[in-house]
């Protein structure tokens, strides 16, 4: 017998589940793409995307997941044979190094590891020592779906300022953007990335780059920039097959003028403020079944957990039994443990993370929790007790204003 017919849950880092509003948005027969109601409601898409990312920078849209954004991010800043710094602290820091790699880029990767957030003043001293500046830009992974862990973009602008360096400042907020604090022009960002399927809710298909006159003075000189990955073009939102460079994604662009209807309505403070207070029920959970069992989250420092995404130690092949019971007993699925330890290894079996960004609510959460306690049952995990309460007990104490 399965308990898991019926609607089932996401709970997995991206994608995220797609609100009932916005997949209406998108069934839809095809649009104009020239005149009309598309090309009309543009400038107020590009507009909110500035809001969600506290900026008055430029914003270019892709059709593209993350990883063309990676792409087109560096593309219009390097040239071949730049050099860039990539603190890491997970899988997708050397993921983007990657990209920049075969772009011909020279990488410098500074590693904290898996479990340890970005420190700026190891990077101020990498800085420091550049007296030529050949350092061209720092990638910085705000929130590593990975290891879930939140790193301090603005201690990083900080150690640029104090050692003068002019290195370009880039963040991927891809896991974070509606879902943790980002503040892109208070906090000195040249380049921000991000994409439609975690905290922006929608399908994905579709990425984003804001990008300021800084990072688009080194556009003038970059030798990587293609005419597809190519910003400059995507500036006027009128011309709508040239912003662009072809078709547009019409149904994505539906999809996601609903979200932001959704982000602005809710009030942005207030999105963030829920996925904090869901992030803490999580945690408050994941706590107290650690205290009689091998489970612990990955990030043991509160300040540096994402509210996005929680990655979760549990040893052996604990965390693939525990999915599989959630999945296809429970309904609800888990996301794996992505690059904390090599696939096929012993250790592999004993990670995995769960998404909570975007839309999400206090029953999806505490309804995911219900699960997996039955699933440690089940799958005879040792485990604490009083995790339900504990998450229970901070959704009660949140303020409802």
């Amino acid at each position: 017998m399965s308990l898991a017919n019926g609607r089932s849950y996401l709970a997995i880092p991206g994608p995220s589940v797609v609100p009932d509003a916005v997949l209406r948005a998108m069934h839809r027969a095809a649009p104009n793409i020239y005149t009309g109601e598309l090309r009309e409601m543009m400038p107020g898409i590009i507009a909110d995307l500035k809001r969600v990312a506290r900026t008055e920078a430029h914003c270019a849209i892709y059709i593209a997941n993350g990883h063309g954004i990676w792409e087109a991010a560096l593309a219009n800043i390097l040239s071949p044979g730049d050099r860039l710094l990539v603190p890491a602290t997970g899988r997708f820091a050397h993921g983007w190094s990657d990209i920049a790699r075969r772009l011909g880029a020279e990488v410098e990767i500074l590693d904290f590891g898996k479990r340890d957030p970005i420190d700026a003043a190891r990077v101020a001293e990498v800085l420091r020592a550049d007296t030529e500046h050949r350092i061209k830009a720092l990638p910085v992974v705000y929130v590593d779906t990975s290891t879930g862990i939140r790193n301090d973009i603005a201690a990083i602008r900080a150690a640029l300022d104090e050692t003068g360096h002019p290195a370009l400042l880039l963040a991927d907020c891809i896991a974070s953007l509606a879902c943790d604090p980002f503040e892109m022009d208070a906090w000195g960002v040249d380049v921000t990335i991000a994409a439609s399927q975690k905290g922006l809710m929608t399908p994905p298909g579709i990425g984003f780059v804001w990008y300021n006159d800084r990072a688009d003075a080194a556009r003038e000189t970059a030798g990587c920039v293609t005419h597809y990955w190519d910003w400059r073009p995507r500036t006027d939102p009128d011309q709508l097959y040239l912003y662009f460079d072809g078709t547009a994604p019409t149904h994505h662009l539906y999809g996601l003028r609903t979200a932001l209807d959704m982000i602005h309505d809710e009030g942005l403070d207030r999105v963030l403020a829920r996925h904090a207070t869901l992030a803490r029920a999580i945690w408050a959970a994941l706590d107290a079944w650690g205290q009689g069992g091998p489970l612990e989250v990955n990030m043991a420092d509160h300040a540096h957990r994402s509210h996005a995404v929680t990655a979760i130690r549990l040893g052996g092949d604990r965390a693939d039994r525990l999915r599989h019971w959630c999945e296809f007993t429970g309904g609800v699925t888990l996301g794996i443990g992505l690059g904390m330890a090599e696939p096929g290894s012993p250790e592999a079996g004993g990670f995995f993370r769960i998404g909570h960004m975007g839309h999400v609510n206090a029953h999806m959460v505490l309804g995911t929790l219900g699960v997996m306690q039955a699933g440690l049952l089940a799958c005879d995990i040792p485990h604490g007790p009083g995790a339900l309460d504990a998450a229970a007990a901070v959704c009660a104490a949140a303020d409802p204003g």
